[in-house]
């Protein structure tokens, strides 16, 4: 390989930081790391950490990332999926559109208000559609006042404008009838995991209040 090219090829790795690779494989979910990433057990029997394409959603320390974690479970662990590989990224891992019962998990999960757009890599108006929907509802990390970005979290970015959900404690109510308000139906469902107050599994709590 002659020098030109070497350097061709540097070039292009620093344009463009993932690696492409358009295939498909189906598995078993076997664990989630966290709202955007889970490891599937293909057919034929690897282990792959799968990384949702085009979504990022909140981390282990931030507020809502246990929810989002706890989400993507039930959406997807255990699961047969299918995964679209369209790249790889630094840390090894696929990076996929996955689809779990007939739905996309990357989609569903910025439905619910549990991932913000990538803006860095997602093309999809589907996407940002659903994410400005989740949005006008207050779904999810919506329901807080100012939201920050994982990819500004991770950069130091943690502070926010203090929202009323600080005075809300877990374990204090459990049913829609106790609620005062959407926003606190909203932390006790997405942040203290109160099941009860989403029985149509949609995302919304308590609807009377959050509709």
């Amino acid at each position: 390989m002659n020098g030109n090219w070497r350097i061709g090829l540097l070039v292009a790795g620093l344009l463009w930081p993932l690696t492409v690779h358009a295939t498909e494989f189906s598995g078993r979910v076997v664990g989630i790391s966290d709202g955007d990433t889970l490891t599937v057990q293909t057919d034929g029997g690897r282990w792959v950490r799968v990384r949702l394409a085009g979504i990022d959603a909140p981390e282990h320390d931030q507020p809502y990332g246990t929810a989002a974690t706890r989400s993507l479970a039930a959406l997807a662990l255990n699961r047969t999926v299918r995964v679209r590989k369209v790249a790889e990224d630094d840390y090894g891992r696929v990076v996929g559109v996955v689809v779990a019962g007939g739905r996309d998990l990357d989609a569903e999960q910025v439905r619910r208000g549990m991932a913000w757009v990538y803006r860095q890599y997602a093309r999809s108006r589907r996407l940002y559609a659903l994410e400005a929907e989740a949005k006008r509802a207050r779904r999810g990390l919506w329901a807080d006042s100012n939201p920050i970005p994982p990819w500004d979290w991770r950069h130091g970015g943690k502070t926010s404008t203090p929202s009323p959900s600080a005075s809300f404690q877990c374990g204090a109510k459990r049913t829609c009838g106790e609620m005062a308000s959407c926003e606190e139906a909203r932390f006790y469902l997405d942040r203290c995991g109160v099941k009860r107050l989403d029985r149509d599994k949609d995302g919304v709590p308590c609807e009377a209040l959050c509709r």
